[in-house]
């Protein structure tokens, strides 16, 4: 009875800080003006993004991680489910949330005498920079490319890789079937998927 308990109040942490945040985001989203050239701005599946970081954390927390864990996955999370909102609404990834996870993950990384998540960062944010830097911003902004670092470097080389080829592979068949292969669209949701699906998947194999 006390692992139901644990696992449905991890559960609604993670949903009560996914709405509060979100919320937070929405406020900032109010302040900034998207750029022209950036996607067109939409209505984010909010109910949706707080179910499912709902959901993910009763997933996780039945896996029976530890406290700690149970405070840097909520960070993660809650994190993208920001990402994708910010994204949608307003066509900008903040730094908040991509630089600040980053920098825990990492600063766990260094306390425990584990480097490989700086390596995944730097090898997988690389090749996402230059798409960044030859199409200008246009193609792949550089809020997505802080967010491919930070989903890097908590799935490792080879688990991010795969997530992030399948995210643009989905990204560019969405964008066919919408018609809308030559517009810019908000890449953040893919990413954010991508990293929560490799996330749950790697706790629970």
């Amino acid at each position: 009875m006390s692992d139901v308990f644990y696992v449905v109040g991890v559960a609604l942490l993670y949903g009560c800080a996914a709405f509060l945040t979100i919320g937070w985001v929405s406020s900032l989203c109010d302040k900034i003006v998207p750029f022209d050239d950036g996607p067109k701005p939409g209505r984010p599946p909010t109910i949706a993004l707080v179910i499912g970081t709902t959901i993910l954390g009763g997933l996780l927390a039945s896996r029976g991680i530890s406290l700690p864990e149970v405070g840097l996955f909520a960070v993660l999370l809650v994190s993208l489910a920001a990402c994708w909102y910010s994204d949608v609404r307003c066509g900008i990834v903040p730094d908040y949330f991509t630089l600040g996870p980053l920098a825990l993950v990492l600063g766990v990384g260094v306390a425990a005498h584990n480097f490989m998540p700086i390596v995944s960062a730097v090898i997988v944010f690389l090749p996402f920079a230059l798409a960044a830097v030859f199409s200008k911003g246009r193609g792949m902004g550089w809020g997505d490319v802080k967010l491919v670092a930070l989903g890097a470097a908590v799935l490792g080389l080879n688990a991010s890789i795969l997530a992030f080829a399948s995210a643009c592979l989905v990204a560019v068949a969405v964008a066919a079937i919408r018609k809308r292969r030559t517009e810019p669209i908000a890449f953040a949701p893919y990413l954010a998927a991508a990293i929560a699906g490799a996330v749950t998947i790697t706790v629970y194999s």
